[in-house]
């Protein structure tokens, strides 16, 4: 038996339509499927940043990995800016052959992490 809360719920949850399959990331060109869809800030919310784009959810925090937010802000605010990093071409490379809906946890760039 279903709680009334959890049938309104389900009962006010949109369907999902073709437009919404079809969300294809930025990064890799993959589609994104629902559960794996994030919200990327293009210049890090914290530097004054605004528009967002949908990328995997592995797509982004391989991008939060690799950069700082002054380094997203200055240098790496386009898409095409990330793509044409070395690293980021690496990835690419490796997450095209997964499936859509796949995820593994993300390490973060030696050079990041504190001393």
């Amino acid at each position: 038996m279903i709680g009334k809360i959890r049938q309104k719920l389900i009962g006010t949850q949109p369907t999902l339509n073709s437009t919404a399959m079809d969300l294809a990331c930025p990064l890799c060109g993959r589609p994104i499927p629902p559960s794996q869809k994030e919200a990327h800030h293009l210049i890090p919310k914290s530097k004054g940043g605004k528009a967002t784009e949908y990328l995997h959810r592995i797509c982004h925090r391989q991008i939060h990995a690799l950069f700082t937010e002054n380094e997203l802000a200055t240098h790496f605010n386009t898409v095409e800016a990330l793509q044409n990093h070395p690293e980021i071409q690496r990835f690419i490379a490796w997450v095209r052959s997964k499936p859509n809906h796949f995820y593994e946890r993300v390490r973060k760039c030696v050079r990041l992490r504190p001393f």
